[in-house]
Protein backbone atom coordinates (compact mmCIF):
# COMPACT_ATOMS: atom_id res chain seq x y z
CA UNK A 1 0.00 0.00 0.00
CA UNK A 2 1.66 3.36 -1.15
CA UNK A 3 1.23 5.92 1.62
CA UNK A 4 -1.00 9.04 0.83
CA UNK A 5 1.27 11.82 -0.07
CA UNK A 6 2.32 9.43 -2.35
CA UNK A 7 -0.73 9.02 -3.86
CA UNK A 8 -1.58 12.51 -3.90
CA UNK A 9 1.66 12.37 -6.16
CA UNK A 10 0.70 10.06 -8.22
CA UNK A 11 -2.71 11.04 -8.56
CA UNK A 12 -1.62 14.90 -9.57
CA UNK A 13 0.56 12.77 -12.90
CA UNK A 14 -3.21 11.72 -13.75
CA UNK A 15 -3.18 7.84 -12.52
CA UNK A 16 -6.97 7.27 -11.25
CA UNK A 17 -6.59 3.87 -9.56
CA UNK A 18 -4.34 6.45 -6.94
CA UNK A 19 -6.80 9.03 -6.54
CA UNK A 20 -9.77 6.17 -5.66
CA UNK A 21 -7.46 4.84 -3.20
CA UNK A 22 -7.41 8.50 -1.60
CA UNK A 23 -11.13 8.75 -2.35
CA UNK A 24 -11.92 5.57 -0.67
CA UNK A 25 -9.53 5.96 2.32
CA UNK A 26 -10.49 9.56 3.46
CA UNK A 27 -13.87 10.04 1.93
CA UNK A 28 -15.93 8.25 4.74
CA UNK A 29 -14.17 10.14 7.85
CA UNK A 30 -14.87 13.35 5.98
CA UNK A 31 -18.66 13.00 5.36
CA UNK A 32 -18.70 11.89 9.15
CA UNK A 33 -16.44 15.09 10.41
CA UNK A 34 -18.06 17.74 8.01
CA UNK A 35 -21.68 16.16 8.47
CA UNK A 36 -21.15 16.43 12.01
CA UNK A 37 -19.87 20.39 11.82
CA UNK A 38 -22.88 21.39 9.57
CA UNK A 39 -25.90 18.74 10.49
CA UNK A 40 -26.40 18.02 7.15
CA UNK A 41 -25.33 14.70 5.71
CA UNK A 42 -26.03 15.90 2.07
CA UNK A 43 -23.96 18.64 3.03
CA UNK A 44 -21.13 16.54 4.32
CA UNK A 45 -21.24 14.56 0.78
CA UNK A 46 -20.76 17.65 -0.72
CA UNK A 47 -18.06 19.30 1.73
CA UNK A 48 -16.64 15.82 1.58
CA UNK A 49 -16.23 16.24 -2.54
CA UNK A 50 -15.34 19.53 -2.66
CA UNK A 51 -12.21 18.38 0.02
CA UNK A 52 -11.07 16.24 -2.91
CA UNK A 53 -11.32 18.80 -5.37
CA UNK A 54 -9.24 21.33 -3.79
CA UNK A 55 -6.86 19.10 -2.91
CA UNK A 56 -6.54 18.09 -6.81
CA UNK A 57 -5.68 21.79 -7.75
CA UNK A 58 -3.82 22.19 -4.00
CA UNK A 59 0.07 23.64 -4.93
CA UNK A 60 1.29 21.53 -2.05
CA UNK A 61 4.97 22.76 -1.31
CA UNK A 62 5.85 20.32 1.39
CA UNK A 63 4.84 17.26 2.90
CA UNK A 64 5.09 18.45 7.13
CA UNK A 65 2.41 16.59 9.22
CA UNK A 66 0.19 14.09 8.20
CA UNK A 67 -1.88 13.62 4.65
CA UNK A 68 -5.23 13.23 6.84
CA UNK A 69 -4.80 16.47 8.88
CA UNK A 70 -4.07 18.25 5.76
CA UNK A 71 -7.38 17.12 4.06
CA UNK A 72 -9.24 17.22 7.66
CA UNK A 73 -8.04 21.39 6.95
CA UNK A 74 -9.68 21.27 3.81
CA UNK A 75 -12.68 19.94 4.92
CA UNK A 76 -12.94 21.72 7.99
CA UNK A 77 -12.89 25.20 6.24
CA UNK A 78 -15.28 24.25 4.03
CA UNK A 79 -17.45 22.89 6.61
CA UNK A 80 -17.20 26.09 8.76
CA UNK A 81 -17.56 28.53 5.34
CA UNK A 82 -20.65 26.86 4.44
CA UNK A 83 -22.17 26.95 8.29
CA UNK A 84 -21.92 30.37 7.69
CA UNK A 85 -23.33 30.74 4.44
CA UNK A 86 -26.82 29.07 5.45
CA UNK A 87 -26.76 31.11 9.12
CA UNK A 88 -26.10 27.85 11.11
CA UNK A 89 -23.36 29.43 12.98
CA UNK A 90 -25.76 29.54 15.77
CA UNK A 91 -26.71 27.41 18.67
CA UNK A 92 -29.14 24.87 17.81
CA UNK A 93 -32.72 26.23 18.54
CA UNK A 94 -33.93 24.41 21.81
CA UNK A 95 -37.42 23.64 20.12
CA UNK A 96 -35.78 21.38 17.69
CA UNK A 97 -33.53 19.72 20.35
CA UNK A 98 -36.47 18.84 21.79
CA UNK A 99 -38.19 17.61 18.67
CA UNK A 100 -37.70 13.58 18.87
CA UNK A 101 -38.28 13.53 14.91
CA UNK A 102 -34.91 11.75 13.40
CA UNK A 103 -32.63 14.21 11.52
CA UNK A 104 -31.57 13.29 8.05
CA UNK A 105 -28.07 12.68 10.08
CA UNK A 106 -29.62 10.71 13.17
CA UNK A 107 -31.39 8.63 10.44
CA UNK A 108 -28.08 7.52 9.12
CA UNK A 109 -27.04 6.76 12.35
CA UNK A 110 -29.35 3.46 13.19
CA UNK A 111 -28.69 2.89 17.01
CA UNK A 112 -30.25 4.93 19.43
CA UNK A 113 -27.54 5.28 21.27
CA UNK A 114 -25.29 6.86 18.89
CA UNK A 115 -28.78 9.02 17.74
CA UNK A 116 -28.84 10.39 21.30
CA UNK A 117 -24.58 10.44 21.36
CA UNK A 118 -25.03 12.79 18.24
CA UNK A 119 -28.03 14.68 19.57
CA UNK A 120 -26.29 16.03 22.07
CA UNK A 121 -22.70 16.94 20.60
CA UNK A 122 -25.24 19.03 18.39
CA UNK A 123 -26.40 20.73 21.24
CA UNK A 124 -22.65 21.26 22.50
CA UNK A 125 -21.71 25.52 21.54
CA UNK A 126 -19.87 25.69 18.23
CA UNK A 127 -16.75 25.79 19.34
CA UNK A 128 -16.85 22.32 21.58
CA UNK A 129 -18.75 21.07 18.80
CA UNK A 130 -16.05 21.42 16.26
CA UNK A 131 -13.69 20.33 18.48
CA UNK A 132 -15.08 17.34 19.95
CA UNK A 133 -15.84 16.29 16.07
CA UNK A 134 -12.47 16.99 14.93
CA UNK A 135 -11.30 14.70 18.39
CA UNK A 136 -13.14 11.74 18.14
CA UNK A 137 -14.91 11.88 14.58
CA UNK A 138 -12.02 12.87 12.50
CA UNK A 139 -9.41 11.16 14.94
CA UNK A 140 -6.69 13.85 15.24
CA UNK A 141 -4.59 14.32 17.94
CA UNK A 142 -4.81 17.74 20.07
CA UNK A 143 -1.88 19.40 17.74
CA UNK A 144 -3.35 18.06 14.51
CA UNK A 145 -6.69 19.69 16.26
CA UNK A 146 -4.78 23.20 16.90
CA UNK A 147 -3.28 23.34 13.44
CA UNK A 148 -6.83 23.11 11.87
CA UNK A 149 -8.59 25.55 13.58
CA UNK A 150 -5.84 27.89 14.50
CA UNK A 151 -6.18 27.87 18.19
CA UNK A 152 -3.68 27.07 21.00
CA UNK A 153 -3.25 23.63 22.26
CA UNK A 154 -4.15 24.61 25.56
CA UNK A 155 -7.65 26.09 24.20
CA UNK A 156 -7.96 22.73 22.20
CA UNK A 157 -7.68 20.44 25.67
CA UNK A 158 -10.13 22.87 27.52
CA UNK A 159 -12.80 22.76 24.99
CA UNK A 160 -12.52 18.68 24.70
CA UNK A 161 -12.76 18.38 28.63
CA UNK A 162 -15.27 20.74 29.17
CA UNK A 163 -17.37 18.85 25.63
CA UNK A 164 -17.19 15.65 26.85
CA UNK A 165 -17.84 16.41 30.59
CA UNK A 166 -21.35 18.63 28.85
CA UNK A 167 -22.05 15.29 26.77
CA UNK A 168 -21.32 12.92 29.66
CA UNK A 169 -23.57 14.85 31.84
CA UNK A 170 -26.20 15.54 29.62
CA UNK A 171 -26.13 11.51 28.35
CA UNK A 172 -26.57 10.69 32.27
CA UNK A 173 -29.57 13.14 32.41
CA UNK A 174 -30.96 10.94 29.43
CA UNK A 175 -30.30 7.34 30.76
CA UNK A 176 -27.45 6.47 28.45
CA UNK A 177 -24.73 6.43 31.16
CA UNK A 178 -25.53 5.90 35.19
Amino acid sequence: MTDDWQCLELAHGGDENAWRDLFERHYPALVRMTSCITGSIETGQDLAQESFVRLLHADIRHHAGTFKSFLSTIAYRLALKEKLRIGLYQRPDPALIADESPSPLELAIRDDTGRMIIRVIQSLSAEQREILTLRYIGGHSYEEIARITEVPIGTVKSRVFYAVKTCRELLEQRGVFK
